[in-house]
């Protein structure tokens, strides 16, 4: 099983980036899938949702109206856009698969997480 990350790196305040998430190995059109980050000296969030068929979606507070997630089971992939990012968007950004709001592998709350890629937002 692998979900493997891509897409981050350095923009600039106000920038946009779109971030991929690639799985293999089960199935991935069954599983919700989900975006972690954990930012430098900060706890892990919880950031965005997708249904199993692509039809909700759901956004922490601090995202809502500027990233949107979205997925393509025929690739078996699920994108992060992130739109008019912020400093504090500056994190290393997880892929999930599973159903709940759960910040880190210790909670066994998702059954299959990615390595994560690193988002930095900077002038």
């Amino acid at each position: 099983v692998q979900l493997v990350e891509s897409g981050g790196g350095l923009v600039q305040p106000g920038g946009s980036l779109r971030l991929s998430c690639g799985g293999s190995g089960f199935t991935f059109g069954s599983y919700d899938m989900n975006w972690v980050r954990q930012a430098p000296g900060k706890g892990p969030e919880w950031v965005s949702a997708i249904d199993y068929e692509g039809t909700l979606t759901y956004y922490s507070d601090s995202v809502k109206g500027r990233f949107t997630i979205s997925r393509d089971n025929a690739k078996n992939t699920v994108y992060l856009q992130m739109n008019s990012l912020k400093p504090e968007d500056t994190a290393i950004y997880y892929c999930a698969a599973g159903v709940g709001r759960f910040v880190s592998r210790a909670e066994n709350g998702y059954s299959y997480w990615g390595q994560g890629t690193q988002v930095t937002v900077s002038s």
